[in-house]
């Protein structure tokens, strides 16, 4: 028994070290974001018909593009104001889909609320035509101001979800969607907190003095649309969680995730699946900005 021992420990890390997907998949390069104004992409979503949704960190420009970072258009959120926008999401709507704008960024910890900002998604032949929002929120945290840099929507709670991003472990809050679209304020549900992270090595610190430390925050998420898979990017890694049938996201975060290093740079911070799940991009915030893609078996 006692021979067979450190073989059996061996076989048991084997088991749990083993990759979800039996060929494990690697970034590739989509294309490169062909508008020079998008020199600071924050958030990536899929829309109709093959087309992104992208937006800059600090402006009201709302760009299209197509799965290989072609410029398609872009327009304005009109009555919007852009403090710190971080992040897109998409949602259902009495009368089709709705883009959501997560103006959650908030690098010092100061902002008592924070807005989203909800707009009928525009067809292809109007997207060069400025926007007006149909219905803003603004959303306050139960603990007190936090950094969230990473929004999506769940279509199986229907819930908006936040993933802080200067938390060790980042915390997790949720708004129901019939909530978010009925009232002006809200105060968001804490829901868990996010252990799966790997925190930074030594090697990330010396590589990058200045953002090694904060390698392992969420800059960036989204949830496939089937409600199963959420994807969350940082600094250094894309990470895909898996739910469970009849499990929360409170419950499914909990579970190590997989990781997959990279892509290459040091500022990604948008995230999105294509509107079948079956592909994960990232984006980067700096120029040129290199549009990366995972195909998932």
């Amino acid at each position: 028994m006692t021979k067979l021992r450190p073989f059996l420990q061996l076989s048991i890390l084997l088991v749990f070290a083993c990759p979800l997907f039996a060929d494990s998949p690697e970034f590739e390069m989509a294309g490169t974001l062909e508008n020079p104004r998008i020199n600071e992409a924050s958030g990536i979503q899929a829309g109709r018909n093959g087309l992104f949704f992208l937006h800059n960190d600090e402006k009201r420009d709302v760009f299209v593009i197509d799965a290989t970072g072609r410029d398609q258009c872009a327009f304005k959120l009109d009555d919007a104001k852009s403090r710190d926008w971080e992040d897109i999401t998409r949602v259902p709507g009495e009368n089709g889909p709705l883009l959501v704008i997560a103006d959650t960024g908030d690098n010092k910890n100061k902002r008592k609320d924070v807005e989203l900002y909800f707009f009928a998604e525009p067809e292809a032949e109007d997207c060069s035509k400025d926007q007006e929002s149909v219905h803003r929120l603004s959303v306050r945290y139960p603990d007190g101001p936090r950094d969230v840099e990473s929004v999506a929507y769940d279509p199986v709670s229907e819930s908006i979800l936040f993933l802080s991003k200067r938390n060790v472990p980042p915390r997790l809050y949720g708004v129901p969607l019939e909530r978010a679209l009925s009232e002006k304020k809200v105060e968001a549900e804490f829901l868990a907190e996010v252990p799966g992270f790997r925190p930074p090595t030594q090697m990330d610190i010396l590589k990058s003095p200045s953002r090694g430390m904060w390698v392992s925050q969420p800059t960036g998420m989204d949830i496939s649309p089937d409600g199963r898979m959420a994807a969350v990017i940082t600094y250094r890694s894309l990470y895909l969680f898996h739910r469970e049938e009849g499990e929360s996201w409170a419950e499914a975060f909990q579970r190590e995730p997989q990781e997959f290093i990279g892509p290459p740079g040091t500022h990604d911070e948008a995230v999105g699946f294509s509107a079948d799940g079956r592909t994960v991009y990232v984006t980067t915030e700096r120029r040129p900005a290199p549009l990366y893609r995972l195909d998932l078996p």
